[in-house]
């Protein structure tokens, strides 16, 4: 076990531990510091949003005060009934496990550690450079407006633009009824982001994370919140745990078939000035059973600057939030290591007199 100690450069980019099936967590993947709390978590008692019928303004009127319910107490939520078959889930969920099955060398064109880049693959942020590693592979892609960028992903499984086009176009009407919902739900009217959204930004992270010989001392991904309005995540199995900040303890999130999660974003945390807060989430491993998910996030446009509008905002709710925008984000990413150290987020925030 020579590497056992070894530095974070010993597993550069297709070189990881995960990726090369090691049966030992080497130094620089253990999680810093150490916490006894990634595997005995809670399970959390998940709100469940019904999305069927809210085209009646009474069930619409329900569906709203639950969201905003939900944002308040967890910044957290998942819904049903949403509107994507299940034929289309699983059809995103296949080719998702083709492509991270695929062997390192069929999967190296796509490797990079430039978190610009609209179609890259990789482990941990920056692989090889972070001081801490992840125990996880993932691609991700940029996918709205769908034709500007699907010639881009992978072309093999040969089956993947067709499956995941299909599911991620699904996901953006989802994701635009869903915004409308939350936005209703804190006095913004509706459609206060509908035209931001369809203009702007989806990321989709497809997510593997191969078992892990010592799960307890690693993770597939830090403690963060995700710079975006929301994201709708699909898992086929558990591993997403949420901070509940009135406690401190972290939830286990269930796996509810044919649900979607969804986290709110910095984005939103920042438009409502702080009213609802994002979410504070990581992945937690598994000694046997692999997991995949799918996430989508979405956000304005790349540099749309966001802050606080004066409906959020006035002499008695001064604004918390500096403005920034996606790409100051990457900006931030590149330059600074995410497991360690001050978010973006934290970087955005106006200190308020006492």
């Amino acid at each position: 076990m020579a590497e056992k100690d070894g530095s974070c450069s010993s597993f550069s980019m297709g070189k990881s531990a995960q990726e090369r099936g090691l049966p030992y967590v080497p130094k620089c993947y253990e999680a810093q510091p150490f916490d006894a709390s990634k595997i005995d978590a809670d399970i959390f008692d998940v709100p469940t949003i019904d999305m069927a019928g809210i085209e009646d303004p009474e069930r619409r009127s329900i569906v709203v005060e639950q969201i905003a319910n939900a944002c308040r107490r967890h910044g957290f939520f998942q819904i049903v009934n949403h509107g994507i078959v299940e034929a289309t889930i699983k059809g995103a969920l296949s080719v998702a496990s083709g492509f991270l099955n695929l062997t390192t060398e069929e999967k190296a064109k796509y490797m990079s550690n430039d978190v610009h880049k609209a179609v890259r693959y990789g482990t941990s942020i920056k692989d090889g450079v972070d001081k801490v590693q992840f125990w996880r592979i993932f691609l991700k892609h940029y996918s709205h407006p769908l034709n500007n960028w699907i010639h881009m992903w992978p072309d093999t499984p040969l089956d993947y633009k067709e499956k995941m086009g299909k599911y991620v176009s699904e996901l953006e009407m989802v994701a635009l009824k869903t915004a409308g919902l939350i936005t209703d739900s804190v006095g913004l009217g509706p459609t206060y982001l509908t035209k931001e959204i369809d203009n702007g930004m989806q990321v989709v992270a497809v997510n593997g994370y191969p078992p892990c010989p010592e799960p307890e001392l690693a993770l597939g991904l830090p403690a963060h919140s995700d710079y975006c309005c929301l994201t709708l995540l699909l898992q086929d199995s558990p591993g997403l745990q949420i901070l509940d900040s009135h406690t401190n303890t972290w939830m286990l999130v269930p796996v509810v078939e044919g649900a979607l999660q969804v986290l709110v974003g910095d984005q939103v945390e920042v438009l409502t000035n702080g009213r609802y807060k994002s979410v504070v989430h990581r992945v937690v491993l598994s000694s046997n059973q692999p997991r995949i998910s799918i996430a989508g996030l979405h956000s304005l446009g790349m540099d749309v600057q966001v802050q606080p509008p004066p409906e959020m905002a006035d002499a008695h709710f001064p604004g918390r939030y500096r403005q920034s925008s996606f790409h100051d984000f990457l900006d931030f990413i590149s330059k600074n290591d995410l497991g360690q150290g001050r978010s973006f987020l934290d970087t955005l925030k106006i200190d308020q007199p006492n």
